[in-house]
C-alpha cells in the first residue's frame, strides 16, 4: 500500500524535468517575458564569447561587468520560473516574486552600472554600495534555495554568520571576526565573493557549452545517438542495456543535467530493458550510472570541469588528457557490468543477430574503426597542409570546406531513410540498420569536430571553441529541414522549412539559457563559501581539523573526503559540491601527502573531488537522476538508487587508484606506456567489476572474489608490492648534497625531505620533488637548483633560495632544515608485478571453467 502510494506520488519524468530548468508555465505576456529573456540571455552570451565587439569596436566588457550581467539574467530568471514553495501557483507570476526578481537583478547590475566608480574607489564602501550588498546576498539565498534546495544556501549562511561571529567561536575555530561592512565588500562589491572565479567561469565557458548541448539536442542529434547506440549493440545479451550505456555517454557530450540525460535517453532504453528481462530498479540503475558518467567523459565534461581551469591553473586541453583514460574505463567496465547482469539472468541475444557469425561482425567493427580512423588522420594532415597554403584566406577557405563538407554529408543523409520515431513499446523483433542510421546523421559531428578541433588542435579558449562550435550548430538547425526536403527531390518526406529551423533555433536558446539558470546560482552561492574562506582563514583550520581527524593517514583523509562529498552530494548539485569540497580540503590533502612523502599533483585532487561530486545525482536517499529514472521505470527510487550506486563503485574506486598511481591520468608518460596503461587498467576494471558483481564466468566463491579483487590491485598499482620489498630510494646525507647531485643524469629525480615554517609560518615536515638540472658538476646542479645551504649543530639548514628558482618554486625558503635526502634506486620495474597477478587470475578460470564444465554435465544427465 504504501510502496504503490510512493510511486503514484512520485513526480514523472517530464515534472522533474521541469523542476530542474522551470517548474512554472505562466502562460500569456509572462511567458512569452521569460522566453524574450532567456534568449537574450544566449544572445548576449554568444556576443560577448565572440569576436565581433573587438572588430567593430562596440560591446566590448571586461570580466567583473560581464559576471553581473550574467548573475543579473540568472537572478531574474530565477525568481520568474522557480515557485518560492510547493503550494506556490504554477500558472501565474505573483507579483512580490517579479519584484524580488528585479531587485535582485538591479544588485547584480550595480556592480555593471557602476564600474568605473567602484573601480576608483577600491575598499570604500559608500551607502549605496553597503545597502545593494545587503540586498542582494539574502535574494541570492533565496534564489538559490528556489532552485537548488534549502542545502547549499544554509551553509553558505553558516559561513556567512562564522566569518561576523568569529571572536564568539570557541578554540580552534576562533578568529578575529569581520565587520559586516567589510563582508559587504568583500563578498559583494569585489571579486572575492560571489563574483569570484566560479561565476566566472559559469560566465566565460558553462553558457557556451549547455547553450552547445542544448542546441544539438534540438537539432535532432540525442534522437540519433540513441539509435545509432541501439542499432549497433541491442542484438547483444542485455543488448538494450548496453545501449542505454553508449547512449548515454554520448548524450553525456551534449547535456549537462544528469536528469535531462537520465529522461532523454532512459524514455527509449528503460523501457527496452525491462522488455529484455531487467527489472525495473535495474533498467533505471543503469540509466543512471551511465547518464551521470556523461559529466566525466572528455572532451566536454560537467561545469566543474571548467573550473578546474581556474582552480589547478592549466589549459582545459591538459584536463581533457588526464580525465580521459579513467572515464573511458569507467565506460568500458560499466559495459561489462551490464553483460554480467546478463549472464546472471539467463538472457540470450535476439534471434535476428544470430544469423551474422561473431568473425563478421568483428571486421565490420574493425573495418568501421579503421574507416574513423583514417578519416580523422586525413582531416588532421589535410587542414594541416591547407592551413599554410591558404595563408590569409584560411578563415574563408575553412568555411567553404565546412560547408561543402556539410552539404555532401546532407546529401548522405537525404539518400537513407529518415530515422524512425522513438516507440518504447515497439517489439524487439528487429533492430535498426546500424549502416543507415550511422548515415543518416553524420551532419551531427560536424559541430563536435569543429569544437574539439579548435580546443585541441588550434588550442582556442573553451569559450572560444564552444562559440564555434554553436556557430556551426546555428547554420544546421537553420538550414538542415529545407535542405534535406529540397535533397531528397521526390517528396517522399518532408522535413520541414526555414521557418521551422528559427523555431528550432530560439527553442534551443531559450532552453540552454534556462538549463544554466540553475548552474549560475549555484556558481554565485558557492562563491560566498568560497569568500568566507579567504576572508576568515577558515581553510587553515579546516586543514589542522581534518589532519587531527585522519590521525595524518593520507588514505584516511581520503576516505573523509570522499564522505564529505557524498554527505554533501545529498543535498548540492554536482558543480557547487565541487567548489564547497575542492576549495577547503584539496589543498589540505596535497600538504597531507608532501608530509608523508607522497607528491599528490592538484590535478590527481581536484579530479578525486569532482568524481565524487558527480555521485551527488546518484546517492539515496536524495539522488535527483535516480528518482528521474525511476519516473519512467516506475520502480522504487530508494533501491534504484541504491544499484545505480552498487554499479558506480567503479566510479568510486578509481579516483584513490589514480591518487596513489598518477599514471592512469597520463601524467609524464609517454604513447607507448600510456597505452600499455590503457590496456591493463581496462582488464584490471573488469576484473574489479567481475569481483564487486560477484560473477565471472560463473557465479563467485568467495575466496575468487578475494583472489579478483588482489588481482585487480595488483595491475592498477604494481609499484605497492615491489616498494615493500625494495626502498624505491636511498638516504643520503645532506651535508653532501653537492656531491649527491654530482652523479645523477639530467632529468633525474631528487626527494628532499624539509623541516621548517611553511609559507604561512606554521612549522611542518614536508616533501618536495626535485628535478635535476644540467650542470658540469654537482655545485653547478645545486646553482641552478636555487639553493644555497650551512651547516650548523651538526644539522644541515638554507641559508638563502634564489628568486624565481626551481627551489623557491617547491616552497623552500631560508632557515628550513634539510631533514634527508633520497635519491631513486635501481630495481626491477615495478611492471613485473602484472606476471604473478596473471598468473592469479588464470587460475581462477582454471577454477571457474571447471566449474561450468561441471555444471554443464550435471544439467544434462
Amino acid at each position: 500500500m504504501d510502496k504503490a502510494m510512493t510511486q503514484t506520488d512520485a513526480p514523472s519524468a517530464e515534472e522533474m524535468i521541469a523542476q530542474d530548468v522551470g517548474a512554472r508555465l505562466p502562460g500569456g505576456v509572462m511567458e512569452k517575458s521569460i522566453a524574450g529573456l532567456a534568449l537574450l540571455w544566449s544572445l548576449f552570451q554568444l556576443w560577448i564569447a565572440s569576436p565581433l565587439p573587438f572588430i567593430i569596436g562596440f560591446g566590448v566588457m571586461n570580466d567583473t561587468e560581464t559576471r553581473a550581467i550574467h548573475l543579473g539574467f540568472a537572478l531574474l530568471l530565477a525568481f520568474l520560473v522557480f515557485p518560492a514553495f510547493k503550494r506556490s501557483p504554477r500558472d501565474h507570476v505573483p507579483v512580490t516574486d517579479i519584484a524580488f526578481g528585479l531587485i535582485a537583478c538591479a544588485a547584480s547590475l550595480y556592480l555593471f552600472v557602476l564600474y568605473e566608480a567602484l573601480a576608483q574607489r577600491p575598499g570604500s564602501l559608500t551607502t549605496g554600495d553597503f545597502v545593494t550588498a545587503m540586498i542582494g546576498l539574502p535574494l541570492l539565498l533565496e534564489a538559490a534555495r528556489r532552485v537548488l534546495g534549502p542545502a547549499l544556501p544554509v551553509i553558505a549562511l553558516v559561513f556567512i554568520v562564522y566569518s561576523l561571529a568569529g571572536p564568539y567561536m570557541p578554540g580552534l575555530l576562533s578568529h578575529r571576526g569581520v565587520q559586516l561592512d567589510a563582508l559587504a565588500n568583500h563578498q559583494w562589491i569585489t571579486t572575492e565573493g560571489v563574483f569570484g572565479i566560479a561565476l566566472g567561469v559559469s560566465t566565460s565557458f558553462v553558457f557556451l557549452f549547455v547553450l552547445f548541448g542544448a542546441l544539438l539536442e534540438r537539432a535532432g542529434a540525442g534522437h540519433y545517438f540513441i539509435q545509432l547506440a541501439f542499432s549497433m549493440l541491442g542484438h547483444l545479451r542485455g543488448g538494450p542495456a548496453k545501449a542505454a550505456v553508449v547512449a548515454s555517454g554520448l548524450t553525456g557530450l551534449i547535456s549537462g543535467s544528469s536528469i535531462a540525460n537520465v529522461v532523454t535517453t532512459g524514455t527509449f532504453t528503460i523501457p527496452m530493458m525491462r522488455k529484455v528481462g531487467f527489472s525495473a530498479e535495474k533498467a533505471g540503475a543503469v540509466e543512471v550510472a551511465s547518464s551521470v558518467n556523461g559529466q566525466i567523459m572528455p572532451p566536454v565534461m560537467g561545469a566543474a570541469a571548467f573550473l578546474m581551469v581556474e582552480y589547478v591553473g592549466i589549459p582545459y586541453v591538459e584536463i581533457i588528457k588526464h580525465a580521459f583514460l579513467p572515464a573511458a574505463i569507467s565506460y568500458i567496465a560499466l559495459l561489462y557490468i551490464v553483460h554480467l547482469e546478463a549472464l546472471k539472468l539467463g538472457m540470450q541475444p535476439l534471434e535476428t543477430a544470430r544469423a551474422k557469425p561473431w568473425l563478421a561482425r568483428l571486421t565490420g567493427f574493425a573495418f568501421g574503426a579503421a574507416l574513423v580512423s583514417g578519416l580523422s588522420l586525413a582531416v588532421y594532415w589535410g587542414l594541416g597542409w591547407l592551413k599554410p597554403l591558404l595563408g590569409d584566406f584560411v578563415l574563408p577557405g575553412m568555411a567553404i570546406l565546412l560547408a561543402l563538407t556539410y552539404l555532401g554529408l546532407l546529401k548522405v543523409a537525404a539518400s537513407n531513410e529518415p530515422l524512425p520515431e522513438e516507440d518504447p513499446n515497439a517489439p524487439l523483433e528487429s533492430l535498426p540498420n546500424t549502416r543507415a542510421v550511422l548515415l543518416s546523421g553524420l551532419h551531427y559531428l560536424l559541430p563536435v569536430v569543429v569544437l574539439v578541433w579548435c580546443l585541441m588542435v588550434e588550442r582556442l579558449s573553451p569559450g572560444l571553441s564552444a562559440f564555434w562550435g554553436s556557430v556551426i550548430l546555428i547554420v544546421i538547425v537553420l538550414t538542415q529541414r529545407p535542405l534535406l526536403t529540397w535533397m531528397r527531390g521526390d517528396d517522399s518526406h518532408h522535413h520541414g522549412t526555414f521557418k521551422d529551423g528559427v523555431v528550432d533555433l530560439r527553442e534551443g536558446l531559450i532552453a540552454g539559457a534556462r538549463n544554466m539558470i540553475g548552474i549560475g546560482i549555484a556558481t554565485a552561492t558557492a562563491g560566498v563559501i568560497v569568500g568566507a574562506v579567504s576572508q576568515t582563514g577558515v581553510g587553515l583550520v579546516l586543514a589542522d581539523l581534518v589532519e587531527m581527524l585522519s590521525m595524518g593517514n593520507l588514505l584516511l583523509m581520503l576516505m573523509l573526503t570522499a564522505l564529505l562529498s557524498l554527505i554533501l552530494g545529498m543535498g548540492l548539485p554536482t558543480t557547487a559540491n565541487y567548489i564547497v569540497v575542492s576549495s577547503l580540503l584539496a589543498p589540505v590533502i596535497v600538504t597531507l601527502g608532501q608530509q608523508h612523502g607522497l607528491i599528490v599533483p592538484l590535478i590527481a585532487v581536484h579530479l578525486f573531488v569532482f568524481y565524487f561530486g558527480i555521485m551527488a545525482d546518484v546517492t539515496p536517499p536524495v539522488g535527483l537522476a535516480s528518482f528521474a529514472a525511476a519516473a519512467v521505470s516506475k520502480g522504487d527510487p530508494i533501491k534504484t538508487g541504491l544499484t545505480a550506486f552498487y554499479y558506480s563503485l567503479r566510479t568510486a574506486a578509481l579516483p584513490f587508484l589514480f591518487i596513489f598511481n598518477t599514471d592512469l591520468l597520463l601524467i609524464d608518460v609517454d604513447w607507448a606506456h600510456g597505452i600499455a596503461i590503457f590496456v591493463v587498467s581496462t582488464i584490471a576494471m573488469l576484473i574489479f567489476a567481475a569481483a564487486t558483481q560477484g560473477w565471472f564466468l560463473t557465479r563467485n566463491r568467495w575466496y575468487e572474489t578475494v583472489l579478483l579483487l588482489l588481482v585487480a590491485f595488483t595491475l592498477f598499482r604494481p609499484g605497492f608490492w615491489i616498494d615493500q620489498v625494495v626502498d624505491p630510494y636511498q638516504s643520503s646525507n645532506p651535508a653532501e648534497l653537492a656531491q649527491t647531485l654530482e652523479p645523477l643524469e639530467e632529468g633525474g629525480v631528487l626527494r628532499m625531505r624539509i623541516a621548517g615554517e611553511d609559507a604561512v609560518g606554521k612549522w611542518r615536515e614536508f616533501s618536495v620533488l626535485l628535478e635535476v638540472p644540467e650542470g658540469e658538476t654537482g655545485q653547478d646542479k645545486l646553482d641552478a637548483l636555487g639553493i644555497m645551504t650551512y651547516e650548523q649543530d651538526g644539522k644541515t639548514l638554507i641559508d638563502m633560495v634564489t628568486f624565481a628558482s626551481p627551489a623557491e618554486a617547491a616552497g623552500l625558503t631560508f632557515d628550513q632544515q634539510i631533514v634527508d635526502i633520497r635519491i631513486p634506486v635501481e630495481r626491477y620495474r615495478k611492471e613485473w608485478m602484472w606476471i604473478p597477478a596473471a598468473m592469479l587470475f588464470v587460475l581462477v578460470i582454471a577454477l571457474q571453467r571447471r566449474r561450468v564444465r561441471s555444471q554443464l554435465q550435471t544439467a544434462i544427465a
